[in-house]
């Protein structure tokens, strides 16, 4: 799978969405990116992948996940109001990670 950001209108474009929201969010932006993350939320098994809904435990049924960042200890799960425009984004600690992968 290619690296994508859902509503981009190209490669450039999904880019520059990319990199705005990792400055938003404070988060590096790397040339690996994450297109899938599984972890542990209090005893819950969730998943969030890119282009789909994020989990509906974070009260956010239909946000789709736009970006996700690996920000040292933890990662940070994007959507358009958790981290793109407002609200701070989901946040998963490193220890609670069952898998992630890349696009």
């Amino acid at each position: 799978m290619s690296f994508f950001v859902p509503s981009a209108e190209s490669q450039e474009h999904a880019e520059s969405i990319y990199s705005s929201i990792a400055k938003n969010v404070n988060a590096p932006v790397s040339d690996q990116r994450i297109a899938q993350l599984a972890w542990s939320h209090e005893g819950q098994e969730v998943s969030a992948n890119v282009g789909e809904p994020l989990p509906s435990c974070f009260g956010a049924e239909d946000e789709v996940v736009i970006a996700i960042y690996d920000c040292g200890d933890v990662f940070k799960v994007c959507t358009p109001n958790r981290g793109a425009i407002c609200f701070d984004p989901v946040v998963a600690s490193k220890a609670q990670i069952s898998s992630v992968n890349f696009f």
